[in-house]
């Protein structure tokens, strides 16, 4: 009877999960092995595929486009993830004190962090407009003439990066969350003994959230390798290539080049690179991150 009631339930539990595994297998699944396939090939989305073995490899590592990608998406990494992580855990610090219109300020902060890709795009657009932009309007305040920001190889790049300080409020709520776990006991113990804000922010805060800097730090990274939005509606890839990202490189190979085959082994090539980031970043991590109850892991 036990039995028979378990396998009535195990059938229930499948029947209400399947819309998920259908869904799963047919739109994900699916997708991600004939990516894995068309990588081996060449194919043009019109013509069958073609098995061509490790020649879009091959090519790829030859490419310039692909060698510029990886640096520009690099660059924007290494520079915008340390500063937006800062922002987030600054404008967290800030927002944990207790001040009038608190929670005022934690919604203003956070709210931009909803707004869609391609409209904060627009809107940057227009920010970063050389005549009548506002970045500029507020530099001639100070008597600086702003450059041409998206029309000048030099600086492109680097507006794109000031750009994802407008939602560093996504963080901040995540470094919040773990600025309230912190024992206040821990605190008040530290400031009994003498300590400073800055060595129990150091010695006391920052280990108590570090799993939260370490989940920011991975996302952060992740994201940053897949760029594209900010490129595809903004710059276009350039001027010069300056903002040549490589999913913007996956994307041109893939829709206004056709090689759909390429565009895979690209897309492959980013998915081992995450994972290995990730995992080298995961192994550090033992040395630096404090768990609750656990020590370091």
């Amino acid at each position: 009877m036990i039995n028979r009631e378990n396998r009535r339930q195990t059938f229930y539990m499948y029947l209400f999960i399947s819309p998920w595994i259908i869904g799963f297998l047919v739109f994900a699944l699916y997708p991600i092995l004939s990516s894995l396939y068309f990588s081996f090939t060449d194919y043009d989305i019109i013509h069958p595929p073609k098995f061509i073995g490790l020649a879009n490899y091959t090519e790829m590592f030859h490419n310039d486009l692909f060698w510029k990608s990886v640096v520009v998406t690099l660059r924007y990494t290494f520079i915008g993830v340390p500063i937006q992580l800062a922002l987030g855990l600054g404008f967290a610090l800030l927002l944990h004190q207790t001040i009038p219109l608190r929670g005022f300020f934690r919604t203003a902060m956070y709210f931009p962090s909803m707004v869609s890709g391609v409209a904060m795009s627009l809107l940057w657009y227009w920010i970063f407009n050389p005549q009548i932009g506002l970045f500029n309007y507020i530099l001639s305040w100070f008597g600086i003439h702003g450059p041409a920001w998206l029309m000048n190889p030099d600086t492109a790049l680097y507006a794109l990066i000031i750009m994802t300080f407008w939602t560093a409020g996504s963080g901040m709520i995540l470094f919040l969350a773990g600025l309230q776990g912190v024992p206040a006991s821990l605190i008040e113990a530290a400031n009994l003994d003498g300590a400073g804000r800055f060595r129990i922010f150091l010695n006391i805060t920052l280990p108590m959230i570090s799993p939260v800097l370490l989940f920011q730090l991975i996302m952060g990274l992740i994201d940053s390798f897949q760029v594209f939005t900010q490129a595809f509606v903004m710059t276009q890839g350039g001027p010069n290539y300056s903002t040549w990202f490589y999913v913007y490189n996956l994307y041109t190979s893939a829709f206004k080049e056709y090689r759909a085959g390429y565009s895979s082994a690209l897309a492959w090539v980013l998915l081992i690179v995450v994972m290995l980031c990730t995992a080298l970043i995961m192994k550090l991590s033992n040395r630096y991150v404090h768990y609750e109850g656990g020590g370091r892991k």
